[in-house]
């Protein structure tokens, strides 16, 4: 059974209670949380929303939702209605007066509490949040913000958002949340380099040709248009999830697992990344658009479609082609593609290792291929490595790719807490490890930032994809002009 570690008594406040993230994301997980016996029945819930509501009428949506995203066989129906009893509603207006005399006096009667509280809003009033509970007292030593991303949509507007919220909050009680961060695959990446030293040994340029990282939806916009046209696909993916992935991918190994240590090593890989300038943005990356074409069966309209603006240059695609330039890695692609309306829902990281200088096995018998280690994030949590072997039968020495195989849930035999039930817990206990660090924000948007203007200045259209497929042919053409090949597992 996997490891509970138990956390004290706090008081976790959501602002946005009412959106979507927190029905279906944050309520299920701290069910679980509690379900697991995680955190006492002394914990209160205080959900936070413009909505008028009362605790009754909130507690029935609440339900609901649990309904909807909690397997049935975990409800428990005495369970479910001692958890919906910690849970508290509270109208506040963010940018107004309304609620927070209310809302600090219920925090008071607890001064010595915990207090955990996650932004499930809009970037844009992270500052006004933080400012009105420092100014009502509703802020105490133990006070944590919980702050989801996007940190901003710019370098200017990350370094506007760190600025209202650390006038008010000291950097170790922000946790600036990357779900990704808290996927179990994700933190095996450090037990996989630094608990086993037949992969660190190799891990470097001499035996590594390439990595490619994939994060695919077959999803389009699904009443988000709003706030994706503004974003797409390099702000809403990879300025955030995939440059996490590729900073614990490439980082050298902390001296320690202690906070900053791991994030000063995931520093030091965002500073090394080559910056593609406005003029490389045609040779380093491709933008695409999904166009009409079928999803999971069916037909489904294309992205302007969706959006109801048929001129929108926003990107659901996009491929890149990048360096980190340390002598580890020098030399090394990292190949990132991530898009919308794709034909798999998957996360993968392939890391290819290079071929034998020379094959001793005759060509006809053979089709030699290069090891690969798999590292699946979703849907199925595990990681393959793939390599040569002999078929089995006396018919000669023919070889065929085989793979070995852990897949976590069986190898365990266990439901694992998900990324959010596992990252909330850790902002009770203060343990800022897994989040992003003010500097990493906004390294990461200098380094998307070229980027970005480069696309500004050409003003060249995304190029179209048929939903279904894996892209534009554009992004084939990138990879395959340095001899080599997207990886796209059958499983």
């Amino acid at each position: 059974m996997a490891r509970i570690l138990p956390v004290a008594s706090f008081d976790g406040v959501v602002f946005g209670a009412t959106g979507d993230l927190t029905m279906r994301k944050l309520l299920p997980a701290l069910f679980h949380r509690f379900r697991d016996r995680q955190f006492p029945t002394s914990s209160r819930i205080i959900a936070a929303a413009r909505t008028e509501l009362d605790t009754d009428a909130y507690r029935v949506r609440a339900e609901a939702a649990l309904r909807q995203h909690v397997d049935a066989a975990s409800l428990e129906a005495g369970l479910l209605q001692d958890f919906l009893g910690l849970v508290q509603y509270q109208t506040v207006d963010a940018l107004g007066p309304q609620g927070w005399p209310e809302l600090v006096a219920t925090l008071q009667e607890r001064p010595e509490q915990v207090r955990a509280f996650y932004l499930a809003t809009s970037p844009e009033l992270y500052g006004p949040i933080c400012h009105r509970l420092a100014e009502h007292g509703g802020l105490n030593a133990l006070s944590r913000v919980v702050l989801e991303k996007p940190i901003g949509h710019d370098l200017a507007s990350a370094q506007a958002i760190n600025n209202a919220v650390g006038e008010v909050l000291p950097e170790k009680q922000i946790f600036r949340i990357d779900h990704y961060l808290g996927k179990e695959t994700v933190q095996n990446l450090m037990a996989l380099r630094f608990a086993n030293p037949i992969f660190e040994r190799l891990w470097h340029a001499d035996t590594i040709d390439h990595v490619q990282i994939t994060v695919a939806e077959t999803v389009g916009v699904e009443g988000r248009g709003g706030y994706y046209d503004r974003s797409g696909a390099l702000r809403d993916m990879v300025q955030n999830h995939m440059l996490q992935l590729l900073c614990l991918l490439a980082m050298e190994s902390p001296i320690s697992l202690d906070t900053d240590a791991v994030r000063d090593e995931k520093l030091k890989v965002l500073r090394a990344l080559q910056r593609v300038e406005a003029h490389e943005v045609n040779s380093c990356t491709v933008r695409g658009q999904y166009a009409a074409g079928a999803a999971e069966g069916r037909p489904v309209q294309g992205y302007l479609a969706d959006l109801g603006a048929p001129d929108s240059l926003t990107e659901t695609f996009v491929a890149l082609k990048m360096q980190v330039n340390s002598w580890r890695w020098a030399g090394v692609p990292f190949y990132l593609r991530t898009g919308k309306r794709l034909p798999r829902k998957m996360s993968e990281i392939v890391v290819q290792f290079r071929t034998p200088p020379f094959s001793i096995f005759p060509r006809d018998q053979h089709e030699l291929q290069p090891n690969r280690l798999l590292i699946r994030l979703q849907p199925a949590e595990g990681m393959r490595l793939e390599m040569m072997t002999k078929e089995p039968g006396p018919g000669g020495l023919h070889l065929k790719p085989t793979g070995l195989d852990i897949s976590f849930e069986k190898a365990f035999g266990q439901r694992y807490p998900d990324a959010y039930e596992r990252l909330l817990m850790d902002v009770v206990r203060g343990n800022t490890t897994l989040f992003m660090r003010r500097d990493e924000v906004e390294a990461a948007w200098g380094w998307v930032q070229p980027i970005l203007r480069g696309w500004s200045e050409r003003r060249d259209a995304p190029r179209p994809y048929l939903a279904g497929s894996w892209g534009p042919s554009a992004a084939i053409a990138m990879i395959e002009r340095d001899g080599r090949t997207w990886y796209e597992s059958t499983d």
